[in-house]
């Protein structure tokens, strides 16, 4: 892949998810979609959005019993979607089920600790585990599980990607040096995480917020 970077179209709108894949398509290497949008579209949204002809990352982190997740990941076909996330946290059974179940073609990717969270955050639930460790405790379940790799922040990649060489590394909460973190609370510039390791970086807000994001797709690519 020749550009890493995948743009986040967090929003349950349609034409405006069209309108900023149009302007950035040959500024990136994909779009990712979560929750927002495929709750508000679902599969014809998605299916729309494949007539780009950009890969889709379909994030919709799936996390239940194993069997339910197998499922879920079965009623997907024909979606076919280049990468798709499920939580690491979901235990050795799903992850090895929803790898089973997936396309041929498709990336299954766990999450393992929010970029949202801190080791506050993780002590609030229960985790004794400051996130660097609930990553890499994470990292080493989803490579036994044989998933092709995990969700991670640039901060843990480095070491995610030492532990586990032939991962493929997800990088979100990326921000440009001068960006905004908002609710990201473990962020690195898109420079950094691609040195660290990451595989391809997922970029929101800074591409899909700037007034022009099509310039700011290219001007963050230029920094790689």
């Amino acid at each position: 892949m020749t550009n890493r970077i995948f743009v986040a179209l967090d929003t349950p709108d349609m034409a405006r998810a069209r309108a900023i894949a149009q302007r950035v398509r040959h500024h990136v290497g994909g779009i990712k979609l979560g929750l927002e949008f495929f709750m508000a579209n679902g599969r014809h949204g998605v299916t729309e959005m494949h007539e780009l002809g950009l890969p889709i990352f379909l994030d919709l982190k799936l996390h239940d019993i194993p069997n339910t997740v197998a499922k879920a990941i079965q009623a997907l076909r024909g979606l076919d979607p280049a990468i798709l996330t499920v939580h690491a946290s979901g235990g050795r059974a799903m992850l090895e089920d929803a790898k089973a179940a997936a396309p041929l073609g498709t990336k299954v990717v766990a999450v393992t600790t929010l970029t949202s969270l801190d080791s506050n955050d993780l002590r609030s639930i229960g985790c004794a585990n400051a996130p660097h460790d609930q990553v890499l405790r994470l990292t080493e379940l989803a490579r036994e599980s044989g998933v092709d790799g995990i969700v991670c922040s640039g901060e843990e990649v480095a070491a995610a990607h030492k532990l586990w060489p032939k991962g493929f590394f997800v990088v979100p909460g990326v921000r440009p040096a001068d960006g905004e973190i908002g609710d990201q609370k473990r962020v690195v510039t898109p420079r950094a995480a691609l040195d660290a390791g990451a595989s391809i970086l997922v970029i929101g807000r800074p591409i899909t917020a700037a007034s022009d994001p099509d310039a700011a797709a290219r001007a963050i690519s230029a920094t790689l």
